[in-house]
């Protein structure tokens, strides 16, 4: 067990989490666990960042969403790794059609229960949170026209495969990766890129997969210059008809989630119940309940 009071504190002083829990459990590579626990004690941090960076965060989110829009038509769009949804408001604002499904996955609760807040703030509930793993996507396969990422692979360096391949299952249309680029970066930036565990590659890899990548260059707008973004287009099937489902799924079995008395969603194919807190479902495959009879139960 980790001590998140430990963690707390190291925190409240400004210490690096990811770092002192590789340290104690003298790793090399960023844990997923790492990641979460890290992630969950910024939340809420990076909607005071973007409040503090207006500029910023219309010019990037305008970029992006130039880029969709340039795409054609489109039903569903998801940001995996939405965060504070401080990326995905904006963009969606931005988009000349609105798509009658937008989703959100992060990997933290806390992130994701201040993602509803500012969705609230900026008057928009229609977007469906849920937490879930990058790893394990709690969708069907190609059941989202429009996926993207914004620096949501980043600290998975080591696992930019296995992050790509899950990121394509569920793209129906088109992969958008706004991700560090290894190759952009300076030798300073290499630097503290290799040190922080972030993503290298990640162009070739998707070559390497045989993706057909359509667009790659250094992203316009860069808050970092040691830390700079990159844009992969990747397109999967341009003349495929829009999704017709969006549906949450059981990350292991992706087989149909119902709802059962409020707070739980439940799979009869896989007899695993997913709990729901403050109506988020949390899908990720570590906190699912063996419930082999829970459908016999109201």
């Amino acid at each position: 067990m980790i001590d998140l009071t430990k963690i707390k504190e190291i925190y409240s002083k400004g210490g690096n989490i990811i770092k002192y829990l590789k340290k104690i459990k003298k790793s090399s590579e960023n844990d997923v666990m790492d990641i979460l626990i890290s992630y969950d004690f910024q939340a809420g941090s990076y909607i005071e960042i973007a409040n503090n960076n207006p500029e910023y965060i219309e010019n990037y989110t305008a970029a992006l969403s130039a880029y969709i829009n340039n795409l054609g038509s489109f039903g569903s769009i998801i940001e995996v790794g939405v965060g504070e949804a401080t990326t995905i408001i904006p963009v969606i604002k931005k988009l000349h059609t609105k798509p009658a499904d937008i989703l959100g996955l992060d990997i933290s609760l806390s992130r994701i229960l201040f993602a509803k807040k500012y969705a609230i703030a900026n008057k928009i509930s229609n977007i469906k949170f849920f937490v879930s793993d990058l790893f394990s996507i709690a969708l069907r396969d190609n059941s989202v026209d429009i996926v993207f990422t914004s620096h949501a692979i980043e600290p998975n360096g080591g696992k930019e495969k296995e992050a790509l391949k899950e990121l394509y299952r569920i793209t129906r249309k088109y992969l958008i990766l706004l991700e560090p680029i290894y190759e952009f970066a300076s030798e300073k930036g290499k630097k503290r890129m290799s040190e922080m565990g972030y993503i290298k590659n990640l162009y070739q890899t998707a070559v390497n997969l045989g993706y057909n990548v359509i667009f790659y260059k250094k992203f316009e707008y860069i808050i970092n210059d040691l830390n700079p973004t990159g844009i992969i287009i990747i397109e999967k099937n341009k003349n495929s008809n829009q999704s017709d489902s969006a549906e949450l799924v059981c990350p292991l079995s992706h087989t149909e989630l119902r709802q059962h008395n409020n707070c739980f969603l439940y799979s009869k194919s896989s007899l695993l119940a997913y709990p729901v807190i403050n109506n988020v479902p949390i899908l990720l495959s570590r906190n699912a309940i063996i419930a082999t009879h829970l459908n016999e139960f109201n």
